[in-house]
């Protein structure tokens, strides 16, 4: 199999060179290129048209939140995933590039091997959804936000089970013990609500699990 593409975008060359340096210790991972805004990062994900991206938040001129809405509008780059490196200030920045449909997001400090796996799971298709990290994102963001129920009326109970508890972070396996399903059927009913809201992956179902009411802040 080829190695997973993966396009490096930070204002700090050291970190870039550090990331390059724990990504390709894995033989799956190829670093294929890097920028250090999200200007010039947007043309270089057009040009490689990479499996990942790696996108700081805050970078002068062109920020990270700018460049993710960009490539995430851009149909040519539907299959590009990005995921966005941030600190623990960074909520409101964090939650508006899931909107915008970034993958997931990983803070700086994470371990080299939770790197790695990262890079791995949202190559694979999945969000990258830590629930310690995401509810405090997520719910800080719902806060502000007004529940819209219509978003979801049409969905049948054992959908809205469903959704509920991805908003709340779980894994399809963790989802179907839940509910009594098993993983294989977790994952159906995961890959029909995405179909059904028009969602681009996993973390966009999230937001629609805090947006529609259906998830609260404080819910566990």
């Amino acid at each position: 199999m080829s190695p997973i593409r993966v396009v490096l975008v930070d204002d700090q060359h050291l970190v870039r060179a550090g990331l390059r340096g724990l990504l390709e210790r894995d033989p799956d991972i190829a670093v294929v290129a890097e920028a250090g805004d999200g200007a010039t990062g947007f043309a270089v994900v057009r040009t490689e048209r990479p499996d990942v991206v790696l996108m700081d938040v805050r970078m002068p001129g062109t920020d990270g939140l700018q460049a993710t809405r960009r490539i995430m509008a851009d149909p040519a780059l539907r299959s590009v995933r990005v995921v966005m490196l941030t600190t623990f200030d960074d909520d409101e920045y964090l939650f508006e590039a899931i909107r915008a449909g970034a993958a997931g997001f990983l803070l700086k400090d994470t371990r080299p091997g939770t790197l790695r796996e990262a890079v791995h799971t949202v190559a694979g298709g999945d969000a990258l959804l830590s629930p310690a990290v995401t509810h405090r994102v997520l719910a800080a963001a719902a806060r502000a936000t007004t529940p819209t129920p219509d978003s979801i009326a049409d969905l049948t109970a054992r959908e809205r089970d469903v959704l509920e508890h991805v908003g709340r972070g779980l894994t399809n396996a963790e989802i179907g013990a839940a509910l009594h399903l098993s993983p294989d059927t977790a994952r159906t009913y995961v890959s029909r609500l995405l179909a059904r809201l028009d969602a681009r992956d996993r973390s966009q179902l999230v937001v629609i699990a805090y947006e529609s009411g259906l998830v609260r802040p404080g819910d566990a």
